[in-house]
């Protein structure tokens, strides 16, 4: 007999801080997301597959996401692309990405690496700004922009999910979103 268990994060207990928050800073864990590093040359016959598989294409412009009906596809340099879904299990996501590549790139599930944080409100730019060297202005990191970067000391890949610097996505590694976490509670106290 098989047992499934349930996925959960290394920040499933930490609702109750980030419920102590005002309104002007809310840290929130998302849920668990399938998440595959992709490897390919964009220009040859696997982008074209993948993008078919994925009903979007893999974006090319550096430190961009796109959203596709089931993933998003996040670019990580010019044949990288971390690919995301809420819908598919990592196996089968990694299983159709496999077909669609072929031979012709890589596709590893990096599911268990990263877990979601969600950093939203009026303040939220600026308690990133404490701790992160990426220009937040929404004229530069609106919408689709995306970046790999620290905040504080740990290493995230950032969304922008919002065109008023009020909204984001934080993909961290596990090992390192407890650390990620209490930062972002301990810089949001400036704006309670």
């Amino acid at each position: 007999m098989t047992a499934d268990l349930a996925r959960i994060g290394p920040l499933h207990q930490w609702g109750g801080l980030f419920a102590t928050l005002p309104d002007s800073v809310q840290v929130l864990t998302e849920q668990f997301v399938a998440q595959v590093d992709l490897r390919l040359d964009p220009a040859g016959p696997a982008g074209a597959d993948v993008a078919a598989y994925l009903g979007v294409a893999l974006p090319e412009a550096p430190n961009t996401w796109v959203q596709g009906d089931t993933a998003t596809v996040i670019w990580l340099g010019p044949d990288e692309w971390l690919v995301t879904s809420p819908f598919a299990s990592p196996e089968a996501l990694e299983a159709g990405l496999r077909e669609a590549v072929g031979a012709d790139g890589a596709v590893v599930d990096v599911s268990a690496q990263r877990t979601t944080l969600r950093l939203r409100g009026a303040h939220a730019a600026d308690v990133l700004a404490s701790g992160c060297a990426v220009d937040l202005h929404p004229s530069v990191f609106a919408t689709g922009s995306a970046a790999q970067t620290t905040v504080g000391m740990a290493g995230i890949v950032l969304l922008a999910l919002d065109d008023s610097a009020s909204d984001y996505r934080l993909l961290v590694r596990s090992t390192f979103a407890r650390y990620l976490a209490s930062w972002l509670l301990d810089a949001a106290q400036e704006h309670s």
